[in-house]
């Protein structure tokens, strides 16, 4: 792999001692899988994703004999109902290789949002679906739900007999989910390995299934993705990527250059997501970590602070001019920046193991365990805690907003909210001024987050892209994107467990038209609903500046008015 990068001195200082280091000894005991270059504690039992290539290739025939079955069946849409590790190699496939001929196309459902859901069910034909369930402890609430859901159409569809032959499941051994699929009589049951967390997770089964089904040379994936596990054994540095790579990841967050902002070419644009997810996941923790900037549009080199280091990863033959000079200016101008070439589509396995690597390294360098997420969790339980009072009581806890429009509804904690008031008891008069004061506490080497617990689809992405590079550009800080649920596997750990640097606007909205879930009280509006709830209130629980707009049942419009208010509120 091509590997290159420019550091400014000092961390070029940094990274030849991080060199010498690792040269002594430390790759072997990466190999060795020796939990001591972490936390000592259980590291060691997460190391599965290492060796997992070479056992895949050893069991090709398996996929082989899956390919034909799904091209024999005639397929023509496949569904994958997944979370976080389980979905995001899978939709970085779907999007960058696209439809394969004589195979279905693969479409990735990881929402609760109910318009959401309904969308993913129209897109299909469910008499010609596949429905791929991926969980890895199988007792994820999104893909049992999704599961419950659409295994309940696809009986009205197809009938109760013929129903589990559009199913495959992935996931661990001896899981829920396993029990379910043999209970169900799903078409097929492939596992993963209980030592690979869901985000290392890319080259085992959780990936390399939709692959498949999906229509893609696995073999070839396999192929390039060894090509990385070799290089990542050398141990001369120069001659290994990932953990060269995760050396420069590592010294730079250490120095402050804490923010890994991603710039792809245009046809591989989806990576990003994988990447944010193996970055903030394995990172964000102990009030350290890696903060991910994906899809924020390259800016001239004065727009950015000095907590930055850029990764550009250039596929050969792509429509690069732009993002080629814009890199260059950034390097000129004394900025760190690593780049990753890739040769064609194929070489994204590469890519994910070096990464794989890389993430690691950096861990042990910043001083984490890179394999727990203990923030994910904690939303995950206060989530759960919701829906079980709603099953008791009917509804969800009420809050009272700290300002009504009657177009939208802001939303705060009492200390944040004595922060926005100024120290006065009378709020701001307006959206503008909350906003104003909201985003008045960025301060340099702070990052802005808008969390969207709305329908993702391309119209609010546009409308919530052009309010985060507004703060950006007037800010001069790093900012994010993120659509909940999905991002509570992701970055949310980051956000929550990592350096307390992030000023979050959460966007809420009523459901025009909510969705049942089979044999459940709750809905999937209550659903989403609720983890929007769980994850403000965990941000709030660690003293994160955390302000919710809740936008009504007009959510297009609530988002307009929103973002009007934000340009004025940055004029």
């Amino acid at each position: 792999m091509d590997l290159r990068y420019s550091l400014p001195a000092k961390l070029e200082q940094d990274f030849s001692a991080a060199v010498t280091d690792w040269e002594n000894g430390k790759i072997g005991r990466l190999w060795a899988r020796d939990a001591s270059l972490w936390t000592n504690q259980d590291e060691s039992k997460w190391l599965g994703w290492l060796d997992i290539v070479e056992r895949q290739q050893k069991d090709v025939e398996k996929f082989r004999a899956l390919a034909q079955d799904i091209k024999t069946a005639g397929f023509q849409y496949a569904l994958l109902l997944g979370m976080g590790g389980s979905s995001l190699c899978p939709e970085v496939l779907a999007e960058t290789f696209g439809q394969q001929d004589g195979f279905p196309r693969l479409s990735i459902v990881d929402s609760t949002d109910p318009a959401q859901v309904r969308a993913a069910e129209k897109s299909v034909d469910l008499k010609k679906t596949v429905i791929i369930v991926s969980s890895k402890s199988g007792s994820t609430l999104e893909p049992n739900i999704l599961k419950q859901y659409f295994m309940a159409r696809m009986k009205e569809a197809v009938g109760e007999k013929e129903a589990g032959k559009h199913f495959i499941a992935v996931t661990d051994p001896g899981s829920h989910m396993e029990q379910v699929a043999k209970a169900d009589g799903f078409r097929h049951i492939f596992y993963g390995d209980p030592q690979i967390g869901g985000r290392y997770s890319a080259l085992s089964s959780f990936g390399i299934v939709p692959a498949v089904v999906m229509g893609l040379d696995v073999e070839k994936l396999l192929s390039r993705a060894k090509i990385a596990v070799d290089a990542c054994h050398s141990t001369d540095i120069k001659k290994n990527p990932g953990v060269k790579l995760g050396l420069i990841l590592g010294v730079a967050a250490n120095a402050g250059h804490d923010k890994i902002t991603f710039f792809t070419s245009p046809a591989i644009y989806d990576m990003g997501a994988w990447f944010e997810q193996l970055i903030a996941e394995s990172t964000g923790k102990q009030g350290k970590g890696i903060t991910p900037v994906d899809l924020e549009e390259i800016a001239d080199p004065d727009e950015y602070g000095e907590d930055r280091i850029f990764a550009y990863v250039r596929l050969e033959g792509a429509d690069n001019a732009r993002l080629d000079a814009a890199v260059e200016r950034l390097e000129k101008a004394g900025q760190p920046v690593v780049r990753l070439a890739m040769r064609d589509v194929y070489d994204a396995a590469e890519q994910f193991f070096t990464w794989e690597i890389a993430t690691a390294v950096a861990g042990s360098v910043i001083g984490i365990d890179a394999f727990n997420q203990p923030d994910v969790e904690a939303a995950k339980i206060e989530a759960r805690r919701l829906t079980d009072e709603y099953e008791k009581t009917g509804k969800l806890p009420e809050q009272t907003p700290i300002f009504d429009d009657g177009k939208v509804k802001l939303f705060a904690d009492p200390k944040y909210a004595a922060v926005l008031h100024g120290g006065q008891d009378i709020g701001q008069s307006d959206l503008p001024g909350y906003l104003r004061a909201h985003f008045a506490q960025l301060r340099a080497g702070d990052y802005f987050a808008v969390l969207g617990f709305i329908q993702r689809d391309r119209e609010h992405e546009k409308t919530m892209q052009q309010m985060r590079h507004k703060v950006r550009d007037r800010k001069k800080v790093a900012t994010c994107l993120g659509f909940g649920p999905r991002f509570l596997h992701s970055t949310g750990q980051d956000y929550k467990g990592g350096p307390n640097t992030g000023v979050f606007l959460q966007i809420t909205g009523d459901h025009a038209q909510d969705l049942a879930i089979p044999d459940q009280k709750y809905t999937f509006g209550v659903v989403i609903d609720a983890q929007a709830a769980g994850d403000l209130s965990v941000l709030q629980q660690r003293g994160r500046r955390a302000l919710r707009v809740h936008l009504g049942k007009d959510v297009e419009a609530g988002l307009e008015y929103l973002a009007s208010a934000v340009e004025k509120a940055l004029a």
